[in-house]
């Protein structure tokens, strides 16, 4: 799906301003206030826009012990094995991968008591052969996508002038 300078600065709002409304998301990129939301419409159907509710933090939550679990799997059981991680609370993601392990997990735990036992629990699902966990210590980089909307806008920037009349090579 080709994102162009519009959708980048739309973009570029909805993750510096989320809280703002339409209206005013229009008046501040100066388009009309249709224009915004089919834009806003087309991104949701594409998929680039996959949700508008509030980031929440686990830590705050309860949660603050933060680790990454690598699950191996018995060869033919990796959807079931991963249909068994979705009834787990603790997983916040999962996701199949290559590499050393079949699956990589993010869990939350209240303390490292309470995740070796979200880990032991693991550990009991058919399917699971083994697992290898990685403790969180200090988060370095916070979830972002702002530098590669950024990045994208740049080279839909550079497409663009590139294919105005006057800008062949």
């Amino acid at each position: 799906m080709a994102v162009d300078e519009l959708d980048t600065r739309i973009l570029r709002l909805l993750l510096e301003q989320p809280r703002t409304s339409v209206r005013e998301y229009a008046r501040v990129l100066g388009v009309a206030r249709g224009t915004l939301q089919a834009r806003l419409d087309r991104l949701e159907r594409d998929g680039v826009i996959t949700g508008t509710g509030p980031s929440l933090s686990p830590a705050a939550l309860g949660h603050p012990v933060l680790a990454f679990v690598h699950i191996e799997v018995t060869q033919g059981h990796l959807d079931d094995v991963g249909d068994a991680l979705a009834a787990v609370p603790e997983i916040v993601e999962a996701f199949s991968i290559t590499g050393g392990g079949d699956l990589l997990t993010r869990v939350v735990a209240r303390d490292n008591a309470h995740l070796e036992d979200v880990i032991q629990k693991l550990i009991s699902l058919p399917g699971v052969v083994r697992t290898r966990t990685e403790v969180a210590l200090r988060e370095r980089v916070p979830h972002r996508l702002l530098p590669l909307v950024e990045a994208v806008g740049r080279t839909a920037g550079k497409r663009s002038s590139a294919a105005r009349p006057g800008n062949e090579l």
